[in-house]
């Protein structure tokens, strides 16, 4: 899967020709190229803001990282789970109408959760870096910023605004970024969550050094589509060489029951992320002790 980092150039006006250079292939071609574009701009206004220097400065004032792995194994729940914080999403649309951020983490952790998620993207899931700050300020649980990474700028935001962790997109990055963003993040004190959804994007990651967790995406990211049969085809494939090197493995999209946890926790996933399933629940803390 290729994402093209930036959109072309727009077309160019002529006007001793009377026409315009078009550009072949200027629209993106799927959703999650547009995200990335969407983002490459929402980053260059994050720096007019707050340039990268001063941003790294507030960066050292903020209390130390938790430990999101090392939790996440030590979770009670068998796979550990990592809640989702999400109001909307791009195939759902809003999944829920009174949402409260504070009162859904809240909630989560009295169901049991061992981790939380924040959306931070406002653009496609209308979130925001305040929910993020506004859930570390109330609750305990180690926190993984979601959102699509493609500069280490974003990581060290994700760290100011209270993230234990941040989810790295194997899709949108290319090896080399990977390798670079594991580093940034290992100064951070910050746990990188690395997802792929193909065998392709998991063999890319297993060449890389200091991996430790990796996330398993049932969604189809070009269409959206779920399938949890991916997370067991997967760890078909590459389950001893993960155990080899203590890789956590994480199922994420398309879980709905008790069935669906037990089903990838048998293929080899030790956690699971949920999000939509609970979030569209009256009291999501509750569906999740459900679950189990």
């Amino acid at each position: 899967m290729q994402i093209r980092r930036r959109p072309p150039n727009p077309a160019v006006a002529v006007q001793e020709l009377r026409y315009q250079v078009r550009v072949p292939d200027a629209k993106p071609r799927h959703i999650l190229e547009e995200i990335v574009w969407q983002k490459e701009s929402e980053v260059d206004q994050l720096r007019e803001f707050l340039p990268l220097q001063e941003l790294r400065r507030k960066v050292q004032d903020v209390p130390p990282a938790r430990n999101f792995l090392q939790i996440l194994k030590q979770g009670k729940t068998r796979p550990a789970v990592i809640a989702e914080v999400k109001k909307a999403s791009p195939s759902k649309g809003v999944i829920r109408e009174d949402f409260d951020p504070v009162a859904i983490a809240r909630s989560y952790e009295q169901g049991g959760a061992t981790c939380l998620s924040v959306l931070t993207d406002k653009q496609f899931f209308q979130g925001n870096f305040e929910y993020l700050k506004q859930i570390r300020q109330a609750i305990d649980l180690p926190l993984l910023c979601k959102d699509f990474i493609i500069y280490p700028y974003q990581m060290y935001y994700a760290r100011l605004h209270g993230a234990d962790a941040v989810l790295l997109i194997a899709a949108i990055l290319s090896n080399k970024d990977l390798q670079y963003f594991l580093k940034i993040a290992a100064t951070l004190g910050l746990t990188p969550l690395i997802e792929v959804h193909t065998l392709a994007e998991l063999d890319r990651v297993l060449a890389l050094q200091d991996v430790s967790l990796i996330g398993i995406n049932n969604r189809n990211l070009e269409d959206f589509s779920v399938d949890i049969e991916t997370t067991r085809i997967l760890l078909t494939e590459r389950q001893s060489q993960m155990q080899r090197r203590d890789i956590v493995v994480v199922s994420e999209s398309g879980l709905f029951t008790s069935q669906d946890l037990q089903y990838v926790a048998q293929a080899g996933a030790q956690a699971v992320l949920i999000g939509e399933s609970l979030i569209k629940q009256p009291d999501p803390g509750q569906a999740l002790a459900n679950l189990f």
